[in-house]
């Protein structure tokens, strides 16, 4: 039962993706619809991100001491300063490996 469910799964998403990015298929999309879906990656990334950055074990850590809100607050700057995602990713890494051994050692 569970094959036949990753296998239905697998297909309904390869078919949802195949719909819409196959040229030769006569389906096209509104302006307004392009427009409304350009939302989706960053709703479906900060519902990724924002439990991590602002949660522990289930409530709210809002304070100077998570070291997930400093690393997060300095990847925006940098992502915001530089738009180059390599340097983002890799120097709020870094801080945020630093931040951890300092603060929980």
């Amino acid at each position: 039962m569970i094959l036949i469910s990753i296998f239905a799964m697998a297909a309904l998403v390869f078919l949802s993706r195949y719909l819409f990015l196959e040229p030769r298929l006569p389906l096209k999309l509104s302006p307004a619809l392009h427009r409304l879906l350009s939302y989706s990656g960053p709703a479906v990334l900060t519902s990724i991100w924002a439990p991590i950055v602002f949660t522990d074990q289930g409530t709210l850590w809002v304070s100077h001491h998570n070291p997930y809100l400093w690393a997060a607050l300095l990847a925006v700057i940098l992502a915001w300063k530089t738009s180059n995602v390599l340097l983002t990713t890799l120097i709020s890494m870094a801080m945020f490996l630093l931040l951890n051994l300092v603060l929980l050692s």
